[in-house]
């Protein structure tokens, strides 16, 4: 029915029928510098018809849907079994489902993999950011269940198929494709796993266990399958735990009840207990740690990618508005102080990908110089990225004006969901002292890092004396705890810089390194000097709709 009150103008219509791939310059130019050129037109093609899929109208409603149904959980069935299930709404499964028919969980045995992979999670879960969480856990189990060749044999392929079984519980050697979960924080200890108290008592069969205790933050807690922590007589060690055990009987795991979270609304994360669960021992005793750490390892490069993910979508959403605003007389795009915040969003949206991009490529290359980098690049960018991400999407959302403020944008969710990753898998306080361990612990990672931000030397003044200046910090670690977060932070903005002088246009690494290297540059975005081009800078952030 026509309004009798006035006419709707001026409003910008929703970014949506689109290549969510295709339209993101930057990131579409990170796998084009990454991959061997023979994989370059497949995995174009693939990307594109996901990033299709990614802006499409069903996928925004998916997303929406998820979040609106959140999952429930239900500890028995109507006759007093215990079951554990949880419950998901149709969309979840959509988007799960989607993530893993175009190979989301299959990086580790394709050429390019990483690479490929990383560009897909960075597109798709622009869609719905929650379900990156199984994405994750599945494909990082790869790496920790390679120690113990018999496991592996048995699990990655199903780890990585492109077959969707995750709405069902059965045998694993019933299924074709399957779900893993983590679970390692406990009550008492937090990140402090080696405080846990769960047991791991052996059984007759060698590498069989019962465990008996619990887990505070159980990751993915419907999943087919979950690497643990517990303390064996030989100590902490990591152990499988499979919800189905061969026989067809439910394993015991207990869902004691659903996290009531901020944000990441659509996704189940869990308290989980252990009663004489089975389980069986993965890498040896005592070295649970150092097993799961490789799976830890790739799940914080996820934590960058989705967080680069996220300030993608918010900065797409921010200048798509501004492009079709009119405010005070003219163009909002074009009023000189709205092109300086959206530019200096579109900065760290670009450095964030830039860099999430390079750490994925490290690890297709698996070189010894290129895990030397990972060892030390992945903490202090998990660091930083993350915690860029929740500024990001508040000033975002704030271009908006008050429809930003509003659910039906979409960009309450992003800024709810903002903060996620820089807690899960080690808050920033974890990364900080990573970093730190690997500085005292392991020289060729010092090295690696100082390669790599070499390939720029002498390319940009501000650059080269922040490298200096780093340097100059590095050179005494003393006492270093109480400033490792300035420190890693420099790291990370160092490693961006000089990426971006070499790879982004004159205009994006121009302005990177004035306001973040060389000072000029105040504590809110929309602060860049105004001398610079800006406009150049906020265009090639801007997605480009199909005509």
């Amino acid at each position: 029915m026509a309004t009798t009150t006035h006419t709707v103008t001026n409003q910008a219509p929703p970014l949506v029928g689109y290549d969510v791939f295709r339209s993101d310059r930057v990131l579409a130019e990170a796998v084009e510098r990454h991959l061997d050129p023979g994989l370059l037109d497949e995995a174009l093609g693939e990307l594109s018809t996901l990033g299709t899929s990614a802006g499409s109208a069903q996928a925004q409603e998916w997303g929406a849907q998820a979040n609106a149904y959140p999952p429930v959980l239900r500890t028995h069935d109507r006759y007093g079994n215990r079951i554990d299930e949880v419950d998901f709404h149709p969309a979840w499964h959509r988007l799960l489902g989607h993530a893993v028919t175009n190979g989301l969980t299959d990086a580790w045995g394709r050429p390019g993999g990483h690479v490929r992979r990383a560009a897909g999670f960075l597109v798709w879960t622009q869609a719905e950011p929650g379900h990156g969480c199984p994405l994750s856990m599945t494909h990082a189990a790869v790496p920790a269940l390679r120690a113990d060749p018999e496991l592996a044999a048995f699990w990655e392929p199903k780890l990585t198929s492109q077959v969707y079984q995750g709405e069902e519980l059965a045998a694993p050697a019933a299924k074709t494709g399957v779900l893993f979960g983590m679970g390692m924080t406990e009550k008492q200890g937090g990140s402090d796993v080696r405080a846990n108290t769960t047991e791991a008592v052996p059984l007759a069969a060698d590498g069989e266990y019962a465990l008996t205790g619990h887990k505070w933050f159980c990751s993915a807690p419907m999943s087919d399958a979950f690497l643990v922590l517990a303390r064996a007589p030989g100590g902490l060690s990591c152990f499988l735990v499979p919800r189905v055990l061969d026989d067809g009987t439910r394993n015991t795991f207990r869902i004691q009840r659903l996290k009531d979270k901020l944000g990441n609304r659509s996704n189940a994360s869990g308290e989980v207990e252990f009663d004489g669960t089975w389980a069986r021992r993965v890498g040896e005793e005592g070295r649970g740690v150092r097993t799961i750490i490789e799976m830890v390892a790739a799940t914080r490069l996820d934590c960058v990618l989705g967080s680069a993910a996220l300030m993608r979508q918010a900065v797409a959403q921010a200048v798509h508005h501004a492009a079709y605003r009119s405010a005070f007389g003219g163009s909002l795009i074009g009023k000189p102080l709205m092109r300086n915040v959206l530019a200096d969003l579109a900065l760290e949206s670009e450095a964030a990908t830039v860099l999430a991009l390079r750490l994925a490529a490290a690890y297709d290359a698996d070189t010894d110089g290129e895990r030397a980098l990972l060892r030390l690049a992945v903490p202090a960018a998990k660091y930083w990225v993350t915690k860029r991400a929740v500024p990001v999407a508040a000033e975002a959302l704030e271009c908006l004006g008050g429809n930003g403020y509003v659910e039906e944008s979409g960009m309450p969710r992003l800024l709810r969901e903002a903060p996620l990753n820089s807690i899960w898998e080690g808050s920033g306080n974890v990364q900080a002292l990573d970093v730190l361990r690997a500085l005292g612990r392991e020289p060729a990672a010092m090295d690696a890092y100082l390669r790599e931000v070499g390939a720029a030397r002498g390319a940009d003044h501000r650059l080269d004396g922040a490298v200096k200046d780093l340097l100059t910090e590095l050179a005494d670690l003393e006492g270093a705890e109480g400033r490792a977060r300035r420190l890693v932070e420099r790291m990370a903005l160092v490693l961006q810089g000089s990426l971006l002088v070499r790879y982004a246009p004159s205009a994006v690494a121009d302005a990177f390194c004035g306001s973040r290297l060389g000072g000029d540059w105040g504590a809110a975005f929309g602060t860049l000097p105004h001398t610079l081009d800006l406009a150049a800078v906020v265009e090639r952030a801007r997605p480009e709709l199909p005509a």
